[in-house]
């Protein structure tokens, strides 16, 4: 079967050859995962969210005394810049996020059940 180059689609498809489909998946964004398929009967809270998340409490509020509540249990973001100059990066009540000194808090740890009932309250 000697074709002549240039041939179009329609002599292809009746020619004695065998055409294969290619099918092309396209991803934008994230790739489907093995564990997508399994149902979870997660809480939302996991232990690397609780790894990352830190907590202090305000034992100074000399400049803030409207802001910051002595002996209240913050939410800290580790921020390098801000540890730079000596501030912390705390979450108030609202949910946004400011500077303070870095010297109006103490680090703390909290138990796992503690942890999870204050980010649960946040």
């Amino acid at each position: 079967m000697d074709r002549a180059a240039g041939e179009n689609s329609k002599e292809l498809l009746q020619s004695d050859f065998q055409m294969v489909r290619y099918v092309w998946l396209s991803y934008i964004g994230m790739k489907h995962m093995e564990s997508a398929k399994k149902k979870s009967k997660s809480s939302g809270f996991s232990v690397k969210n609780a790894a990352a998340t830190h907590y202090v409490i305000c034992v100074n509020n000399g400049d803030y005394p409207a802001s910051l509540e002595l002996r209240k249990i913050y939410r800290h973001i580790p921020d390098k810049t801000a540890s730079r100059l000596k501030m912390l990066r705390i979450v108030d009540e609202s949910g946004e996020d400011y500077l303070y000194p870095a010297e109006y808090f103490v680090p703390i740890r909290l138990p796992r059940t503690v942890e999870r009932a204050v980010s649960l309250a946040s």
